[in-house]
């Protein structure tokens, strides 16, 4: 089986990491291709990734992030897809604001960003690895897009971020409120 990071903020994977954000918002980046952004896989790694404006960009306290070793991306978390759809209502991304962390002139932005008003948005669960898994940071995992391929990974250990009883009840919330 192969593996595959989706690749998101280092400070909303630490949010996704601490059980503070349920959902991902991706819009898509400009290596999507004509097809433009999917949720392409059901499971996937959380492939943190750097820049420093990242903080002013989210609602919360940043979390302290550990520094990378040159030329190394620390692999810390597993996602579980539970629930995707696109949002073309400015409305329903508002009232989504407490799934995540995001600041909302950001989610704005991607919202309205191309032609067509909209939001891809997945439900996940989280999963963080009991031994970080580093692997060199490669030109392949560049650019603008959200999916890389990573190498092969088995024998995970890893424990569930919310209990079953929290993720049950953040997830019927989440689908009460857009209406699944």
């Amino acid at each position: 089986m192969e593996s595959v990071g989706f690749k998101e903020w280092a400070l909303v994977c630490e949010a996704l990491g601490r059980g503070e954000q349920s959902i991902i918002l991706r819009k898509g980046g400009i290596a999507e291709g004509r097809a433009g952004f999917q949720f392409q896989h059901r499971e996937f790694f959380l492939f943190p990734t750097f820049f420093h404006e990242q903080a002013a960009k989210i609602r919360t306290s940043p979390a302290e992030i550990p520094p990378q070793g040159e030329g190394e991306i620390e692999i810390n978390l597993f996602a579980k897809l539970e629930e995707s759809l696109m949002v073309t209502s400015w409305e329903t991304a508002v009232v989504l604001e407490p799934w995540h962390v995001l600041q909302r002139d950001v989610v704005r932005e991607r919202f309205t960003y191309d032609e067509t008003p909209g939001i891809y948005v997945g439900v996940v669960r989280i999963f963080r690895m009991t031994t970080p898994w580093i692997i060199p940071d490669l030109p392949a995992y560049g650019g603008c897009r959200s999916w890389v391929k990573l190498p092969i990974r088995t024998n995970l250990q890893m424990e569930a971020v919310l209990s079953d009883r929290e993720h049950a009840a953040c997830l019927e919330k989440f689908r009460a409120t857009v209406g699944l």
